[in-house]
């Protein structure tokens, strides 16, 4: 039984959210803007996820309401988009939150928009609406300042870059909470990576106010963020996405500090992902955790008069990559042999279910088949596979990750930049758009596959990409501290270290522990004889893990 199989079985233990409502939805396809030009009609785009208590309220009060889904179905095209499911519409349309509710021109452009909207409130925004198609039509719809095809801001590396973005962790660090930033507190697990290096204390006061607002001791896992300053006002849904960062990221908050209470707090993680939010094992594999998004967890009061979380089922390819990377992580400073299994499963989920010629396709649910060959999902993917070989020795999994780069680049990659998918005529899909962190990810995962494959084009491909946004660093803060990091490591020589023999030694177990996350490891290494280590930069040659750590001291010195 493949794991899209045993996914179809998985429903008694998971649930999708229903939609009780009285719009006559249409899909997001050609058809239904098709059906906007023909009766000169403005679109109504619902964005929804499963996980979301508002985005259920939103259908059982407002569009549930006859005379405002009488409204919707004669006035407007209703479209329902699955915010997860197309994370390009989202990317383009989100009003910064769901449900969003977003009125486009047939062709596509924006109109207006809203978040959660009662039913009084929706009524004036849809005659709001209607007047403004009345006097204005088509001609009212804008396109986003970040579709508008402008030059990236491009200048080349300096390392100015890192040292502005180590600064901001100080400047926006906020001193009596802990988390950066004055309004709401989002984990960040990336940018308290980025401040384990360079200003730790950030980092791990950050740590600690994540694991007493967010973590859930009871069930495990993490809520998604903190309304407010002070971390109160809780959202509790958990994601899939969220929790294998933070995975990741107390597991290096356990690397560097070897504070015994972090790695606990990962390995609770780690049973949360690998319980609540795996949906079965098949015969010769597994599917991964469920859904990139989530799982509805609400205080401890309301869990108690629901049936059950609301869990999207969905096995979405860059969630599932993230969560074997972080298993990995984990993995590599504990041998824990859960963590290792779990990845492996996942990975193969990923081959057998979820590439195509060597493209990701971002979900396969049996009925319907995600996106193919978005910038996110291809460099999560591409960094579970490096991480394989790093950790466990799988070159096979780096030879896939160098043919899945291959296609990325081959398509994605123009005029220097990289684009967030291919080019699709619906909506304003066929209008690029160049997102700075889908660039850090694959940026990031191609120098990592440069230096384990020898390939220095998979670098130069990376340093240019990178170099797109690189006459804007002084205008950068801590959500994209990645930047800061990936333009060290392309400006920097980089802390290799080459094994020569199998993963699994006491040399390579001794370099997977170095205390340096970025740190490149090269099991069986061309060159290296058995027993043997060498950090380039260095002649000297270690046979005990006390002299491959001396070595790397010096070479960082």
């Amino acid at each position: 039984m493949s794991g899209l199989e045993a996914l179809r079985t998985a429903t008694s233990h998971h649930t999708r959210m229903s939609e009780p409502t009285r719009v006559q939805w249409r899909s997001w396809d050609s058809d239904a803007f098709a059906e906007a030009r023909q009766t000169d009609t403005p679109i109504l785009l619902s964005l929804t996820v499963a996980w979301s208590k508002e985005c259920q309220e939103m259908d059982t009060r407002t569009y549930a309401e006859p005379r405002i889904a009488a409204n919707v179905n004669d006035r407007f095209v209703p479209v329902r988009v699955d915010a997860d499911r197309h994370p390009r519409v989202r990317e383009r349309y989100a009003m910064g939150g769901f449900p969003t509710v977003a009125f486009l021109t047939p062709d596509g452009k924006l109109l207006t928009g809203a978040t959660y909207v009662g039913p009084e409130g929706f009524r004036k925004i849809i005659e709001r609406v209607r007047d403004m198609w009345r006097q204005n039509g088509a001609d009212a719809g804008r396109v986003p300042r970040s579709l508008a095809d402008n030059p990236t801001p491009r200048a080349p590396l300096d390392a100015a870059i890192e040292e502005h973005l180590a600064g901001q962790l100080t400047e926006q660090f906020d001193r009596e909470f802990g988390g950066w930033g004055t309004d709401a507190k989002f984990p960040l697990p990336r940018t308290i990576e980025f401040a384990l290096k360079r200003e730790r204390e950030t980092a791990t006061r950050t740590l600690d106010a994540i694991e007493s607002n967010l973590f859930d001791s009871v069930a495990g896992g993490f809520f998604r963020f903190a309304g407010n300053r002070d971390w109160t006002d809780v959202r509790y849904e958990k994601t899939i996405e969220d929790n294998a960062g933070l995975l990741s990221a107390f597991a290096n908050g356990y690397l560097y500090t070897g504070e015994e209470r972090y790695r606990e707090t990962a390995a609770q993680t780690i049973e949360f992902l690998t319980d609540e939010l795996w949906t079965g094992v098949a015969v010769g594999g597994s599917l991964g955790p469920g859904q990139g998004a989530s799982y509805y967890a609400a205080d401890a009061e309301e869990r108690e008069s629901l049936p059950g979380p609301q869990c999207d089922l969905t096995v979405f390819a860059g969630g599932n990559a993230l969560v074997a990377d972080a298993l990995l992580t984990y993995h590599a400073y504990t041998d824990d042999e859960r963590a290792r299994t779990y990845a492996d499963r996942i990975l193969t989920a990923i081959e057998t279910d979820l590439l195509e010629d060597d493209v990701v396709v971002r979900f396969d649910d049996g009925t319907e088949q995600g996106e193919r060959l978005l910038l996110t999902d291809t460099a999560r993917v591409i960094s579970a596979f490096v991480s394989a070989q790093q950790v466990l020795g799988d070159r096979r999994r780096v030879e896939k990750a160098a043919a899945i780069a291959d296609r990325a680049i081959e398509e994605l990659f123009v005029d220097g930049t990289f684009l967030d998918g291919p080019s699709i005529d619906v909506g304003m899909l066929d209008r690029p758009l160049r997102p700075l962190d889908g660039t850090v990810e694959m940026a990031d995962a191609l120098y990592e596959l440069s230096v384990l494959t020898g390939d220095n084009g998979y670098e130069s491909v990376a340093r240019e990409a990178i170099e797109a946004f690189g006459g804007a660093w002084d205008r950068m803060g801590v959500h994209v501290a990645g930047y800061g990091s990936i333009a060290h490591r392309l400006l920097e020589d980089p802390l290799v270290v080459e094994i020569g023999g199998p993963a699994g030694t006491d040399l390579h177990r001794a370099a997977l522990r170095i205390a340096d996350h970025d740190a490149i490891i090269v099991p069986d290494a061309n060159g290296v004889p058995p027993g043997e280590a060498t950090v380039r930069g260095s002649d000297d040659v270690a046979t005990h893990p006390d002299e491959l750590l001396s070595i790397v001291a010096d070479r960082l010195a």
